[in-house]
């Protein structure tokens, strides 16, 4: 199987990250994590040298959604909660085309998590970024679904009442092939991050840690330069899981006890309830993707894509039957 990289669609010369930048206006608030995630997906876009034409960017609905106005590629603002249903048709469609999409934690992993969930198990070719500030930074602060019972930032009356999803070991029970978390202010790791995503065949999860100054006063900025202790010694929240001995990508997938096995212990390394907060690659696997599926089964498929079979011949005649369809409609 061809690498995925072999497969991006890419230029001769490099478009510089500053000619990707759009000339909307940005209105988010000073501070907010959002510009950090956009300029790192500007900056890799940039740095693997994709075609910015053959890129297709799909976002929801909320601070997030805007993010599609921000790059220049083809951008796609669509529905709360359905970004996921969207980029996978556009992937079906035209496989050759570079998929991204993206949108907040209530988005996605609230009115969207049946679509999260069906979107793993299905492994089409895109890259999931969500942006997580465990609030609804547009409606007013309203407790997300990474909100941790017990807490109450400034913008809720009470003390948050509902237990928390851990998106990461949710996305690989759910079947995504690659899962990892980064942080909005860690330019270099995030940029790396969203490129490996990329770069991945199949579809990836980069969920983002951000601060929300507005509503969320429990962690801002200044919570994740923090230094806390760690037996015995002061250690910087934030780390990497390539500075530890943890190892979430799978050597051999045609060995399911062993990759059962390897499963289990990212879910639990995803659980590890600890002060500090890793960022790094937590599960990776090569399977088949379901645009290769799709070909197994339509041969007609392979070497092409559906967006390219005609569907009429020169003179604008169909070439397809469709009278058994048009019945359905008669009354």
């Amino acid at each position: 199987m061809a690498t995925k990289q072999q497969q991006l669609p890419t230029l001769d010369t490099k478009v510089k990250p500053f000619q990707l930048k759009s000339e909307k206006p940005i209105d988010w608030c000073p501070g907010c994590g959002d510009f950090g995630i956009v300029n790192a997906i500007q900056q890799a876009v940039s740095e693997l040298g994709l075609v910015p034409w053959k890129v297709n960017f799909f976002t929801g609905i909320g601070c997030s959604g805007k993010s599609s106005q921000y790059l220049q590629a083809y951008g796609v603002h669509t529905l709360h909660g359905r970004v996921l249903p969207y980029a996978l048709g556009s992937k079906i469609v035209n496989p050759d085309n570079v998929v991204l999409a993206a949108g907040g934690d209530g988005d996605g992993y609230g009115i969207g998590g049946g679509h999260f969930l069906h979107a793993g198990r299905r492994n089409v070719d895109i890259t999931y970024i969500v942006f997580n500030n465990e609030v609804y930074g547009l409606t007013k602060g309203q407790a997300s679904p990474t909100l941790e019972v017990g807490m109450q930032p400034k913008s809720l009356a009470l003390p948050h009442i509902s237990q928390s999803i851990n998106p990461l070991a949710l996305a690989i029970a759910a079947g995504y092939t690659f899962v990892a978390r980064s942080y909005s202010f860690d330019a270099k790791h995030l940029k790396q991050t969203i490129m490996a995503a990329i770069e991945h065949r199949g579809i990836s999860l980069v969920d983002v840690h951000q601060p929300c100054p507005t509503y969320n006063d429990l962690h801002p900025k200044e919570y994740y330069s923090e230094k806390v202790m760690e037996n015995g010694t002061e250690m910087p929240r934030v780390y990497y899981l390539d500075d530890t001995d943890y190892n979430g990508v799978v050597a051999d997938s045609t060995d399911a006890e062993a990759v059962n096995a390897k499963k289990i212990e990212a879910i639990e390394r995803a659980y590890k309830r600890e002060e500090r907060i890793a960022l790094g690659v937590y599960w990776k696997i090569d399977m088949p993707t379901y645009e290769d599926r799709l070909q197994s089964v339509i041969p007609a498929l392979q070497g092409t894509s559906p967006i390219t079979i005609p569907f009429h011949d020169e003179d604008m005649i169909p070439t397809t039957d469709l009278s058994y369809a048009y019945e359905e409609f008669l009354v």
